[in-house]
Parts: C-alpha cells; structure tokens; sequence
C-alpha cells in the first residue's frame, strides 16, 4: 500500500475553546422558556387545606411581591401573566362612558421600531393604573382566602377608577392626538421634519405635561424648570366622554402655539 497515513505524531489536534461558554441560568434563558416555567409554578391540584384555586392566587400575589423583584426579565415574565390574568377584572370595573387601553397598541411616530416594551409602557401612562389595580387585587384576593373576617376595601378601587384611570387615560390620548397634530412631541428629542414642516410649530414634550381632573373641570398642568402652571382649562360634564375632551384640548393647545403668545421654557 503506497503512501500510508502519517504517523500519529505529526497529527495536529482540532482548535478547541480557550474558555468554555458558561452554563445557561434562570435569567440567561430567553424569555418564552422562562415564560414557560413560570407557567410552572401554578399548583394545579388541590393541597390539604386549600383548593387549586386558592393555592394559584397564592402564586399570583408570590409574583407580584417577590419574583417580578428579582431582575428585569424576572419583572417582564412575572407582570406578563399579572397583567393577563387580572386585566379582564380590570376592564370590568372600567366606569362608563370611559375608554381604556393600558397597552399600547402601535408605536409613537416619533419612536423607532426598536423601542423597548418598557419605554412603551413607561409613555403610556394607564399602564401604571392597571398595575396598581393588581397590586391591590392580588392582596385582597390572598386574604380573602386566609380569613372570611377580612373585608374588602372598595374605597381603595374606587379611587383607582373613578379618578385615576380617567385621568391617566386622558393623558394618553393628548398624546396620541397631540403627535399627530405635530403640538406634542412624546420622544423628549427632535420632532420628526414631516410634523414640523406641517405644523410649522415647536411640540412639547410630553413628559413635561399632565392633566387636572375633576367632575366639572381638566385642565393640562405644563411642568418646567421653574414649577407647575395651568395653561388650558375647560368645562366637561360628568357623563362626557374622554376623546372629546381630549380632542377639545389639543385644539386649545394648537391655538396657543399659533398665536405665538406661549412658548416651552
């Protein structure tokens, strides 16, 4: 046999890692397999002393006061279930005539598609409302089961949706109406050369407005470096609806900026 295989010696190992991948953890895993663990933790049989129902609000309220702490992907994947869970009680308790949407449906034109979900929640401020709402649920749930002398607080629910959720969903929606009108700028950077050229107007960033409500009166409350002012103020009537209302004073606002009489400072 002509030309035999080289001697063993002469043969050169194949490249190997200097420093071997270190072993994957809990908050290492992408999110639908961590996604699906938490899932795991949901008892779905009945214990000695309570039911399968009890024992899974139990794991809810573990959520939300101890595991969704523990990291941000600990917090996206604990408040994905909360938030799935408890928002049909929410909207539930949505008084009408008023809308919700706690969740922003599409991106901000002045954001780029690789917004995080935390930036979008951190702008759409109903958000903060549901969030609340389960932080109280979970824990009147959890007690309702240890005890039957625990009696519900619907003083606490009652603000959340007689004032709060009206009030921050009418912040939303100025600032959806208020980007398209090219007056509201909901980035805090540069407004897009399309709204401006077609406004021809300085938008304010949205972070540095709030609104003011009551049964008869809103009002957008403008922040600045100097302290809080009211800058618009109109009537409403207890059964009016938000976008309206919403609708009223972005048009206000669009005048102010026209007239030239008010500039952000």
């Amino acid at each position: 046999m002509r030309g035999g295989p080289p001697p063993y010696e002469h043969l050169q190992p194949p490249p190997f890692p200097i420093s071997p991948r270190p072993p994957p953890t809990l908050d290492t895993l992408s999110p639908h397999l961590l996604l699906q663990i938490v899932h795991g933790l949901f008892p779905q049989t009945p214990d000695v002393n309570k039911g399968k129902v009890e024992r899974q609000r139990e794991t809810l309220y573990y959520l939300s006061t101890s595991l969704r702490l523990v990291n941000r992907m600990f917090y996206i994947v604990s408040m994905h279930v909360l938030r799935s869970t408890y928002l049909p009680a929410y909207n539930s308790l949505i008084r009408r005539p008023y809308s919700s949407d706690p969740f922003p449906h599409s991106l901000p034109t002045t954001y780029e598609p690789t917004t995080s979900p935390l930036t979008l929640q951190h702008i759409q401020r109903e958000t903060k409302v549901l969030d609340l709402f389960i932080a109280l649920k979970v824990r009147q749930d959890v007690y309702m089961d240890d005890t039957e002398y625990h009696l519900e607080n619907t003083e606490s629910f009652r603000d959340l949706f007689d004032f709060m959720q009206p009030k921050s969903r009418l912040e939303d929606l100025i600032r959806c109406y208020g980007v398209k009108e090219g007056v509201i700028n909901a980035s805090d950077q540069v407004e897009t050369q399309r709204n401006m050229a077609a406004s021809r107007l300085t938008p304010i960033p949205y972070s540095a407005l709030s609104v003011t409500f009551s049964i008869r009166k809103v009002g957008l409350v403008l922040t600045t470096r100097t302290g809080k002012r009211t800058i618009l103020e109109e009537n409403r009537t207890r059964e009016e609806r938000l976008e309206p209302t919403a609708k009223l004073l972005i048009s206000g606002l669009r005048n102010m900026l026209h007239q030239g009489n008010f500039r952000f400072g």
